[in-house]
């Protein structure tokens, strides 16, 4: 005690001496430096503020920019809000182009060309075919823009929507869009400028200018969100399937919920409009027995109500929903490792007699899409093979395998007839072209 009392002795001692005061021989019981030392204490925290650097909640995040971990947790829903200075954003260094001008000139010439079912003139499929590497973990969807067909979209698990520039002869990455805090289950460009809608497991739906890396606007749900859908006939409007059933049409102009279609739902698994924008068709994960007939439902937009009945009866959830781009038909895929086929016509009956097979599901998230023309239909598969369908016939025409593990989605370019772009649960991102023979 008594060493630690005289070493106490001897700080307290300096601390006057700092402030001032009298000579370092007073015990250190003595009631005036006890006093004063709290003073000096208060004084510190006072200072601090002079040099301390800004907390976190009100640091501004750069769109683009990396944020960790810890600013996301300190920043919370604020920081899906639009950065005032967002206008500032300088895209990332090493990210590629987004013009066609990196783009060889024979492909770039074939792109333009608008005219279906063309053929890919002096291109060996060599040329058209190339991995495209930079997801860390499984990726949900890819999708082609359709005003600028040389760019691909996809969105993964690893939190990032990426833009890529598939041809080019640099860098093919254009643009890495981290706007999302957790993980991305869907994105679709959109018909008005160089946007892409996402959305994911931070609740949220995120339109964001792609060209200039830009977060335009941000729309918040109760729920997970795992779908986003443009209506054909007004890309103004667009549909959110979620985990806990609901389905809201929002208006992106007002950024406001325009409808709600309301039924005693599961998850929200897909949804597609009918060719004519009339019809919303919907697939939700039914857990209650006795509500198979919730399953698939066909919905009236414009009147929010439900026109089906038991379309589907089978226990069997429905990752994928398609419509045939020209036929009265839309397809289902069934976990039950097969497409199903069923009309668009009231009563929307399931066609009994033909199915697509061969391919596995096994309670992945595998999507299928129709060729431009609707005369082939590719569906991903649980064994990493592509599997291409006659559509008319549903004969298997050829398998492809593309991965190790399981090919998630695949998508045909909307001007290159036989063009794929695919994604793997392993985080592979890749496109090729590939000849299907329809006998």
């Amino acid at each position: 005690m008594d060493l630690l009392s005289k070493a106490y002795a001897a700080a307290s001692d300096d601390d006057e001496n700092d402030a001032g005061g009298g000579s370092g021989h007073s015990n250190p019981f003595v009631p005036p430096p006890k006093r004063i030392r709290p003073e000096i204490s208060m004084a510190r925290p006072i200072q601090m503020p002079a040099y301390r650097r800004p907390s976190l909640p009100t640091e501004v995040p750069i769109p683009g920019r990396y944020i960790s971990k810890r600013q996301r947790a300190a920043l919370g829903m604020e920081s899906g809000r639009t950065d005032s200075n967002a206008g500032d954003f300088d895209p990332s260094l090493g990210m590629g182009s987004l013009s066609d001008s990196d783009v060889p000139h024979g492909i770039l010439t074939t792109l333009r060309r608008h005219m279906k079912g063309s053929v890919v003139s002096n291109q060996s499929p060599q040329s058209l075919s190339t991995a495209l590497n930079g997801h860390t973990k499984p990726v949900n969807v890819v999708q082609w823009s359709t005003t600028h067909a040389h760019l691909l979209a996809s969105a993964g698990m690893d939190h990032t929507v990426c833009i890529w520039n598939v041809w080019s002869r640099g860098q093919k990455r254009a643009r890495i869009l981290n706007f999302h805090h957790a993980a991305v289950k869907d994105v679709k460009w959109s018909q008005q400028g160089l946007s892409v809608l996402s959305c994911g497991y931070d609740c949220t739906s995120r339109l964001v200018d792609v060209e200039k890396g830009m977060e335009a606007q941000v729309f918040k749900e109760d729920q997970i969100v795992e779908v986003v859908k443009f209506s054909p006939d007004n890309y103004n409007l667009f549909v959110s399937g979620g985990s806990k059933g609901l389905l809201k049409l929002w208006d992106i102009r007002t950024g406001t919920v325009v409808h709600e279609y309301v039924r005693s739902l599961g998850p929200i698994l897909d949804v597609e409009f009918t060719v004519d924008g009339k019809h919303l068709i919907t697939s939700s994960d039914v857990s209650k027995s006795n509500l198979s007939e919730n399953s698939i439902i066909v919905w009236d937009v414009s009147r929010q109500v439900p026109l089906s009945n038991q379309v589907y009866a089978e226990a069997y959830t429905c990752p994928s929903i398609r419509c045939h781009p020209l036929e009265p038909y839309f397809i289902a895929q069934s976990n039950g490792n097969y497409i199903a086929i069923f009309s668009t016509r009231p009563p929307f009956k399931l066609d009994k007699y033909k199915r697509y097979e061969s391919h596995g599901v096994y309670g992945f998230p595998i999507k299928c899409n129709f060729s431009l023309d609707g005369r082939i239909l590719a569906s991903g598969s649980s064994d990493g093979f592509i599997y291409f369908y006659n559509s008319k016939t549903s004969k298997l025409l050829k398998k492809v395998k593309a991965y190790e593990q399981a090919c998630i989605d695949v998508v045909f370019h909307p001007t290159l007839p036989n063009v794929v772009a695919s994604c793997s649960w392993n985080g592979e991102v890749s496109v090729f072209h590939q000849d299907c023979n329809i006998n």
